[in-house]
């Protein structure tokens, strides 16, 4: 089935982007955006698409009056090809995923696979990270975002990749896998994954994954029988262990400092007084430039120059939907709208899909605390539209003689 090759394709690709960027593995730094993008081309001309993906058509055509603005509008000084290039990667890259993942049905089994596919990278991103900082305690001094914890790379896009890796392992340890040997393998590597998320001093990753978790767990025990609820039960009682065991271990590797960032206190215990750390004053202005520009918006990757402009600080609020309010004006306002409820309508139509919220909210909250910048928070999205199948065995009958 190329439909399901080629989403272990982009899985993986989704998976191993950080590692690639932090060790300059990557062929240019956007690389892992671009591959998913032919990856789901490809997919798109060996199989079309589902006519109930047709507002994904739309949502990709209202990000074009955005680029003819940006030539006639933006700084002559800037590059403006890769200023467009870069602002636009993720959001065409969420737009052909959803187009091509819209009705691909896959079953169970093969949604493990996926799954796999994504979590081998993130191992290999995970050993890396503790190979670059094995002692936390020796470099943590204070509660900002720390880059030594995270690899030499950014604690934001880290965090991201390392909670997602503890959700997959999640899933695997409640829905996959079945021998004790293997489910405790699960649960070193969630403690793992969750430590080293929480050591980068990067909250937006952790408190996604928390949610997304939750959500999982949900769903997961609403739709099982009695006897598996029983089973699921217990398992959940080991795994809060190992969580509350990994937040305590942190707590002392930090000297207590992780506490402070996450009451939002600095490392002498005193409250700081903006939790979003400055980025509630950039989305703001980003609004005020919407009603400003309010048909066509400033442009695509202008408003960055703007804010240079105005205050000579080269600053991101990473924030996709303030910023494509602002760059696209009420196209982008209709455009994030498609988003945010297409997915909705296809989940009154299909609830087989026991990862929609957890996969939804992962996309919502990522790109509210990290935009676009990776490839994860659009592929995630067009998981939540595919259709699981769970094939019942089948009854094998004796023929009679």
């Amino acid at each position: 089935m190329k439909s399901f090759e080629i989403i272990k394709a982009c899985a993986y690709i989704l998976g191993a982007e950080v590692l690639l960027r932090m060790t300059g593995s990557g062929l240019f730094y956007e690389s892992s955006k671009y591959l998913v993008v032919v990856f789901t081309i490809m997919g798109l001309f060996y199989k079309g698409f589902n006519l109930r993906a047709t507002p994904y058509v739309l949502y990709v055509l209202l990000l074009i009056p955005g680029i003819y603005v940006s030539l006639y509008a933006l700084d002559v000084s800037a590059d403006i090809r890769k200023a467009v290039a870069f602002n636009l990667s993720g959001p065409v890259c969420l737009g052909l995923a959803a187009l091509f993942c819209m009705g691909v049905s896959i079953t169970k089994a093969q949604l493990e696979q996926i799954i796999n596919f994504a979590v081998y990278p993130l191992i290999s991103t995970v050993i890396y990270i503790v190979a670059f900082n094995p002692n936390v305690s020796d470099v943590v001094a204070s509660t900002g975002s720390n880059f030594v914890t995270s690899g030499g790379f950014g604690p934001n896009q880290v965090s991201t990749v390392l909670s997602l890796g503890a959700f997959f392992m999640t899933v695997k340890f409640f829905m996959f896998t079945k021998t004790r040997v293997m489910r405790y393998i699960d649960l070193a590597f969630i403690l793992l994954f969750s430590f080293r998320a929480i050591v980068t001093f990067s909250r937006g990753g952790v408190l996604t994954a928390i949610i997304m978790v939750g959500c999982f767990i949900f769903f997961q025990y609403r739709f099982m029988d009695r006897n598996k609820k029983s089973s699921m039960f217990m398992s959940l009682l080991l795994f809060i262990g190992v969580i509350t065991a990994t937040w305590v271990y942190s707590s002392i590797q930090t000297n207590g400092l992780i506490a402070n960032r996450y009451a939002n206190e600095n490392a002498r215990g005193e409250e700081k007084q903006d939790v979003t750390t400055g980025r509630v004053y950039l989305i703001k202005k980003e609004i005020e430039e919407f009603f400003e520009n309010p048909f066509l918006g400033v442009g695509v990757g202008r408003i960055k120059d703007l804010r240079f402009q105005e205050t000579g600080i080269q600053a991101a609020s990473h924030n996709e939907m303030s910023r494509i309010v602002a760059e696209h004006g009420l196209l982008g306002v209709i455009a994030f709208a498609i988003l945010l409820f297409v997915p909705l309508l296809f989940r009154l139509r299909d609830r087989n899909n026991v990862l929609f919220f957890s996969f939804y909210f992962f996309w919502f909250l990522t790109i509210n605390h990290s935009a676009m910048r990776i490839a994860a928070p659009a592929f995630i999205y067009a998981l939540s539209l595919l259709h699981i199948r769970y094939d019942q065995p089948r009854l094998h009958r004796e023929q009679i003689k």
